[in-house]
């Protein structure tokens, strides 16, 4: 007799009832086909579900040209150089806040893109540098119009003068001075230089006559050019609006005092002597005021010599102290207020003493360039510079073969 309690089974019906009967399912373990792994993954490349899922969180903070630009960098990331510059103000948008707009940080922008088919990573700073140099893009090509020429007005270009045109050239480059113009006038310019050139060599040729120690130098080495140094000045105008020369046993550099020749309209002159002289030069000629002080007043004494660059004393009853003050008051430009050290605010030319600059000049109007024989009338200005001009060479640079100094020193020692 079998024991009362639970019914045995048939084995047979339990094995049946086994194969009929589906798997159970356990409700909190997720499918292995939907759950996302934690692990981080050493590729660079972002996994589609990432791409999709945060394509559809940020396509409502983003407008549609720049959402329809992203999602096609994302479909095609093997065309990233095609889209650069388009990208560019995609990125831009994003990092900067705009009109209240949600921004998003975290987007994958700053980091290296990714280049699905050579398998490597592009930088993307490297990529916009590549996208900046085009070359197959058309060069750009700058056209400036060249301005006509002045009409000459049947007057012929002459050695010894200068020409209409080159005078109203330099008028109109003060006026205009600026690199557009002067480009688009290139012949212009030209042509009044090459004027200018034929002047001051013929010019050349002149005082070298009347002054032996001056050499027949190239047109380059007297010539001063029209360029400004603008570096460290407030005037920005790139140009001079005038052409001029020096004349010494250098050309226009050297330490040497020299003839000027300045030519601009409403401003022209022609001077000489040392200007801006350094420090040695300067100490010289000082020395020589105190050491010779006749062989000076000879100098500025000479009749022609007033007459030019002098007029206000230039009469014959007209005193040498009153001559010396007048010299000293055309060059107090830059002059010292007090004697310098060494010298006594009694001395009798501390007027002189104390000058840095040791110049004299004579304005020209501007009929003198273009009308015949006014070349002749610029040398005679020259002329009478001479004597001057040979006065301070010999104090500055001292010619050792000239006898004429101690002569001149035993004149000055009896009076």
């Amino acid at each position: 007799m079998a024991p009362r309690g639970r019914p045995r089974k048939n084995p047979a019906s339990a094995a049946a009832a086994k194969k009929e009967s589906p798997p159970s399912v356990t409700p909190e373990a997720p499918e292995k086909s939907r759950r996302r792994s934690t692990r981080v993954s050493s590729s660079g490349k972002t996994s589609n579900y990432f791409l999709e899922e945060e394509q559809s969180e940020s396509s409502a903070f983003v407008p549609d040209d720049e959402d329809e630009t992203t999602n096609k960098k994302k479909r095609k990331p093997k065309a990233v150089a095609a889209v650069a510059k388009s990208d560019k103000k995609t990125k831009r948008a994003k990092t900067t806040p705009k009109g209240g707009k949600v921004v998003h940080d975290d987007d994958d922008d700053d980091d290296d893109d990714y280049d699905t088919e050579a398998g490597a990573t592009v930088n993307a700073g490297q990529e916009d540098s590549d996208d900046e140099i085009d070359e197959d893009a058309p060069p750009k090509v700058t056209f400036t119009p060249l301005i006509k020429l002045r009409d000459t007005g049947c007057i012929a270009y002459a050695d010894d003068r200068i020409h209409k045109n080159t005078l109203l050239f330099l008028k109109d480059l003060k006026a205009n001075n600026k690199r557009p113009w002067l480009k688009s006038r290139d012949a212009e310019y030209r042509r009044s230089l090459e004027d200018w050139e034929t002047y001051v060599m013929s010019l050349t040729e002149k005082i070298t006559a009347v002054d032996e120690t001056i050499p027949e130098l190239p047109f380059k080495d007297v010539n001063f050019r029209i360029y400004r140094d603008v570096r460290f000045s407030n005037d920005q105008t790139p140009y001079k609006p005038h052409y001029s020369a020096a004349f010494s046993r250098t050309g226009r550099k050297g330490p040497y005092a020299c003839y000027y020749v300045h030519m601009e309209p409403g401003k022209s002159f022609i001077g000489g002597g040392l200007w801006h002289p350094d420090g040695p030069a300067v100490a010289k000629v000082r020395a020589s005021i105190d050491e010779r002080p006749k062989r000076w007043r000879r100098v500025l004494i000479d009749p022609e010599f007033r007459r030019v660059f002098l007029p206000s004393v230039a009469g014959p009853g007209v005193k040498e102290d009153e001559v010396i003050e007048a010299f000293a008051a055309s060059n107090a430009e830059n002059a010292l207020k007090r004697p310098p050290k060494g010298f006594i605010p009694e001395h009798r030319d501390v007027s002189l003493l104390k000058l840095r600059n040791y110049t004299v000049w004579k304005q020209l109007d501007d009929a003198i360039w273009s009308r015949p024989g006014g070349q002749e009338e610029v040398l005679k200005c020259i002329k009478a510079m001479v004597g001057y001009v040979t006065h301070l060479n010999r104090i500055v640079m001292p010619d050792p073969n000239d006898d004429d100094d101690d002569s001149e020193d035993e004149e000055d020692e009896d009076e």
